[in-house]
């Protein structure tokens, strides 16, 4: 197995795929297509066969059967489109999951620094493609090699030299044609992904910072970058379509060349009298028939190319080691959490690059129940700290620990812009905890103040949310994060701006209610919790602030 086959074959025994599922998939598919070849056939034989003016009773039977053959046609073909979406959509589903296990086991931060549009994009489209692998590559393909055979096998009785010419048609649209095809996307289908990627970024960037960037004045140059990036794009995209138009050309190259071979063979054998009016017409009519499973195999052998592409993404993506590209079910059980746990940063220098730490230095302990409230300036740094506390992102210089087995066992952070999924209320909150009971749901919503706005839910917990957030507010969405945190009650706790949205006495409540030790109005006394927040004088006086950004 080639290097670069490899992450294709993982991706392919991650999605799981039933062999008996698959099988009954590639029949439904291969009676489809038989019932059209026969039908071409028995129309072939009975029009040339009814040009002899036989008694009417010797065409009883082929009229029967062209009937028979045109309803059976489309009943196979409904059958095999419910069997192969049903196979590629239980594969997405099970590649989805792998992959999740995979991630969630990584302990580097190479997903922290992913760009938000970039990870979207293969967790999306990349594992949507493999999804599209099994409709568009593997039962094509395996359709394919079935009907080439039922092909040859029809001719053959019929002609010898009408076999070979098919042969070397089939030969053609069946190697020929998916070769130039896959090479040809091959080529291109990497700048095509990274590009639509950059897109994805851009696109994001501005849906969700248009107002601060309108405000900066950098608004104009987002939409630049946003327009160069389509146009690299759309340029990928022309590169990708005309290699690909001449590979789509062998397929039509070939017919002529079967439909030749058997008019030649169909010529003489009439001459001889070797064959009745009937063969004749199978003869003559049947080649155009015979192409319809080599017709998709160019866009299966670019599929393949796509796929394979997807693959060796989602496969960097786990990083060496990961399960989950692998399909294995056997993936590490996490450690059991922790009831407290003291986080400790020693000369602790944070940051996103080298070249622009926003920490220096900084020597931290937290003791169980332990508040902490760190302030500044926008752009300051505070979320890249709150990061590299919780393990998600590596520290430039010092080391930051935990006397708890894992670091990112004990800490739980919950970042300002955490997703809303397009589900339940219920399974939003479930999201961090899934033995959450309905009793603790509805008093961790009632503890952060969304009691009213429950109320008004037309389905109460079972109320549908919008993708991100969507039909929420924002003051109520940074309240559902927040209680979030509140059933996580994890040993450590770092929340990025919980309170923000919020009218000032509500949000200074809160944030008095998270920083006050001892207080369990919203997590337990026993838990460190570390807010970030821009209102320094709502914190309580006996809290210690942490500024960033400013002398210390």
């Amino acid at each position: 197995m080639t290097a670069q086959a490899a992450p294709l074959r993982r991706a392919e025994r991650a999605l799981a795929i039933p062999p008996a599922r698959l099988l009954a998939a590639v029949l439904a598919a291969v009676a489809t297509l038989g019932s059209a070849f026969a039908l071409a056939a028995v129309s072939a034989y009975l029009v040339t066969r009814a040009w002899t003016m036989p008694p009417v009773l010797d065409l009883t039977v082929a009229v029967v059967m062209v009937r028979a053959l045109g309803v059976s046609r489309g009943v196979f073909r409904w059958l095999e489109r419910m069997l192969t979406h049903d196979v590629a959509l239980r594969g997405v589903v099970s590649l989805r999951t792998s992959l999740f296990t995979a991630l969630a086991s990584r302990t580097d931060d190479a997903l922290t620094r992913l760009r938000r549009g970039e990870l979207l994009s293969r967790l999306g489209d990349d594992a949507q493609e493999l999804g599209d692998h099994v409709i568009k590559a593997i039962v094509p393909a395996l359709v394919a090699a079935v009907m080439l055979v039922v092909v040859l096998a029809t001719f053959a009785p019929l002609s010898l030299p009408a076999t070979a010419a098919m042969a070397a048609s089939l030969l053609l649209a069946a190697v020929a044609a998916p070769y130039f095809a896959h090479r040809a996307a091959a080529l291109t289908e990497q700048a095509v992904l990274t590009t639509r990627g950059d897109v994805t970024s851009h696109s994001l960037e501005i849906l969700d910072d248009a107002t601060s960037l309108r405000v900066d004045g950098r608004l104009d140059g987002a939409l630049a970058r946003l327009a160069a990036a389509q146009s690299a794009h759309d340029a990928a995209i022309d590169r990708a379509a005309r290699p690909a138009a001449l590979a789509a050309a062998a397929v039509p190259a070939s017919m002529v060349l079967a439909v030749t071979g058997s008019l030649l063979a169909a010529g003489a054998a009439w001459t001889s009298g070797d064959l009745s009016a009937g063969q004749i017409g199978i003869l003559l009519l049947l080649p155009l028939s015979s192409f319809e499973a080599a017709t998709a195999l160019p866009a299966a052998a670019t599929q393949h190319a796509r796929s394979r592409a997807a693959a060796e993404r989602l496969d960097a993506l786990i990083g060496e080691g990961g399960e989950g590209g692998e399909g294995d079910d056997s993936a590490p059980v996490p450690a059991e959490r922790p009831a407290t746990a003291t986080l400790t940063a020693r000369d602790l220098t944070a940051g996103w690059s080298p070249d622009a730490p926003c920490v220096r230095g900084l020597d931290l302990k937290l003791a169980p129940g332990s508040r902490l409230a760190v302030v500044g300036p926008s752009g300051s740094g505070k979320s890249t700290l709150l990061a590299t506390l919780a393990g998600l992102l590596a520290p430039l210089g010092g080391e930051v620990s935990t006397d708890a087995a894992s670091l990112r066992e004990a800490v739980t952070m919950f970042a300002e812009d955490g997703h809303v999924f397009a589900t339940t209320l219920r399974e939003n909150l479930r999201v961090v905890r899934g033995d959450l009971t309905d009793e603790e749901a509805l008093a961790a919503l009632a503890a952060v103040g969304l009691d009213d706005w429950l109320a008004t839910l037309p389905h109460g917990l079972e109320t549908m949310l919008g993708p991100d957030g969507t039909t929420v507010s924002g003051g109520e969405r940074r309240r559902l994060l927040l209680a979030r945190a509140v059933v996580r009650r994890g040993p450590v706790l770092l929340l990025d701006e919980p309170t923000e949205h919020l009218d000032t006495a509500r949000g200074d409540a809160l944030l008095a209610a998270l920083l006050t030790p001892g207080d369990e109005s919203l997590v337990p006394a026993s838990s460190t919790v570390v807010v970030v927040t821009h209102r320094p004088e709502a914190v309580p006086a006996d809290t210690p602030v942490l500024r960033i950004g400013e002398p210390r």
